[in-house]
């Protein structure tokens, strides 16, 4: 869950990346992108499982306190003691935290965390919370924090609220986020030396804060995309093979030239996404797993035929939500009888797979 791995220079040419020099020390506790997925995961089933509506509107605002921590990494309290009718602004996606004693400051969220608070906001089972939704006992919610935990193999420590907080801090930095900006999103008053040099003024800061929501979501919403963690590294003499874990839970396979994996930077423990072409994907509508070359196979259900004179798209759904994007011949289509609903294997060869540092 923590490791002190970073990669040498970057090559001649190429743009610096302070994530490719970033490490934290062993002895700094955090939860990784996917790990933090996983525990998002387990809110929400824990929440599906209630079985009143009561239980499940208590649920579900311990639901989005966690999801307040992890993607604006506020300080407990300070999600506590937000007013849901004047500190959340759905119009640009933003919660104003820690404006009680100070003028606070505000820090933009995620579409999808938005669109979670929007439907709380608009359902009549929350009508009577509503300025006090997030105003909660801290040690109830710690304490729903650490069962949530257990679920997910997670010692306490590890879903504490301060951790969560590091985590996203952890989580910024490797993802190229300026100093400045995570030290302004966390209301931290001081930064290391680095951040005395440095100044970004506030619109920029916002630009660069949004672009990160914005490929965040892509993560997990593009077609024939995986963004995961590298799980292994097998090195050959000309190729190597890699294996990333998605975020869904995948094993995506890929086969790339040594060259390749040392100018991208590509160790096991990095993050990255694996992407594939349409027309690289084929699909099989047999009911147990093909026998086939292929390394890559998913058993999905078929969203949408798009049927063209020559060519068809076909949109297939995995488990996770995770969309791919088949181009197959329209006479192919017409003979798998593919149509929506439809459980279908979509395959891809380790050799089609491309992929693209974070």
């Amino acid at each position: 869950m923590n490791d002190m791995k970073s990669t040498g220079p970057e090559p001649a040419g190429k743009r610096f990346r302070a994530a490719r020099i970033f490490s934290v020390p062993d002895d700094v506790k955090f939860l990784d992108t996917l790990e933090l997925t996983r525990l998002s995961e387990a809110f929400s089933a824990w929440t599906d499982r209630a079985g009143r509506p009561d239980v499940a509107v208590s649920r579900n605002r311990v639901r989005l306190i966690f999801l307040l921590l992890r993607h604006t990494g506020a300080r407990l309290g300070e999600v506590l003691a937000l007013n849901d009718r004047m500190d959340v602004n759905l119009d640009n996606l933003s919660v104003m935290l820690g404006g009680g004693d100070g003028e606070g400051r505000e820090v933009q969220i995620p579409a999808e965390l938005g669109d979670a608070l929007g439907a709380v906001f608009e359902d009549p089972a929350y009508g009577s919370l509503r300025g006090m939704l997030f105003k909660l006992d801290q040690g109830h919610v710690r304490r729903k924090f650490y069962e949530r935990a257990e679920e997910c193999g997670f010692t306490k420590e590890l879903v504490n609220p301060s951790t969560i907080r590091r985590s996203r801090a952890v989580e910024l930095l490797r993802d190229d986020v300026p100093l400045p900006v995570v030290q302004r999103i966390l209301g931290h008053s001081t930064a290391d030396l680095t951040a005395a040099f440095l100044h970004l003024p506030e619109d920029q800061r916002r630009k660069v804060e949004r672009q990160v929501l914005t490929r965040e979501t892509r993560r997990t919403s593009a077609r024939n995309a995986f963004f995961g963690r590298v799980a292994q590294v097998q090195k050959g003499d000309i190729q190597s093979r890699v294996v990333v874990e998605s975020l869904g839970g995948h094993a995506v396979s890929s086969v790339i030239t040594n060259e390749s994996i040392k100018n991208l930077g590509v160790t096991e423990g990095c993050f990255v996404t694996a992407e594939i072409k349409a027309p690289w994907v084929v699909l099989e509508t047999c009911a147990e797993m093909p026998r086939a070359t292929a390394t890559n196979r998913f058993l999905g259900e078929v969203e949408l035929v798009r049927l063209g004179e020559l060519t068809s798209e076909v949109i297939v759904a995995l488990s996770d939500g995770t969309r791919l994007c088949a181009l197959i011949t329209t006479k192919s289509a017409r003979e798998l009888e593919l149509a929506a609903g439809q459980k279908v294997w979509a395959m891809f060869n380790a050799f089609a797979v491309v992929l693209h540092m974070e």
